[in-house]
Order: C-alpha cells, then structure tokens, then sequence
C-alpha cells in the first residue's frame, strides 16, 4: 500500500519499467484523472493504465524523474521531469522522431492508501515545440 509520500515514487518505477500490471495495483477502484483537457476521467484503473500506455506508445524511450514530492494529509504534490523521443501516435500526432523534456506538476489525493484522484498539469505548448509541431511564440522584446 503506497503512503502519499512515496506515491509518486512508485508511479514513476512502474511507468518506466512499463509494469502495467503494478502501476494497475497503485490505482483506487474508484480512480479519476484531469490531464490537460481540464476535464475529470472517471472509470476507475482502466482510466490511469490507458493514459500511462498512451504515452508509453508514444514515448518509447520515455522516463520520469521525480524531483521533489510534497505531502500533506493525504495529498502528494509531486515535481516531475518526463524525458522522450516521439517515436509513436501521441493523440493523433503522427511520430516526429523528436526529442522532447517537459515538467510536470502531479497532485495525487489518496485513498485506502491507493491514488484516488489525480491531476496533472504540464505546458503541453512547450512539448509540441519541442517536438517540431508549432512555432515557439515570438520574445518580448523591451523598449
């Protein structure tokens, strides 16, 4: 059973060896996830596996590094850098063969000692630059 402070420890080891298996035993029943749509996925483990594989796919070298873990109560706030080269479909986006390396900002809520609810929060902008898919936004320039 994971504690708030090693959730996202445990998340990130499963995801990276690609045990899907064990990143299935970290999730509540009753598990919901708010990505970058802004919109709460419910539907229990189903839900988080599809999204960890999903990105899997898409990011086949991929890798997560926790950086720093806050918690309180049962809430865990994690710092998160993702590392990958786009080598599969990522939502429709064909593969670029592009590198990219993104922060994520990960609030886990658990419950019975398994991740309840989960929201995420990362500057999907800053990952489709990198991987070649828009135009980086022009600088400010002072006068």
């Amino acid at each position: 059973m994971a504690t708030p402070a090693d959730i996202h420890s445990q998340m990130a080891s499963a995801w990276n060896t690609r045990d899907f298996a064990r990143f299935r035993e970290l999730l509540h029943p009753e598990y919901s996830y708010t990505g970058g749509d802004g919109q709460e996925h419910t539907g229990g483990p189903d839900v988080g596996v599809g999204i960890a594989q999903m990105y899997a796919a898409a990011f086949g070298d991929g890798v997560l590094e926790v950086r720093r873990v806050y918690t309180q109560g049962d809430i865990a706030v994690g710092e998160l850098i993702a590392r990958g080269t786009h080598t599969g479909e990522l939502m429709g986006i064909a593969a670029t063969g592009r590198k990219m390396e993104i922060t994520i900002c990960n609030v886990a809520e658990l419950r019975d000692g398994k991740l309840y609810r989960e929201r995420e929060y990362m500057d999907m902008m800053h990952m489709l630059t990198q991987l070649g898919l828009i135009s980086a936004p022009a600088q400010a320039t002072g006068a």
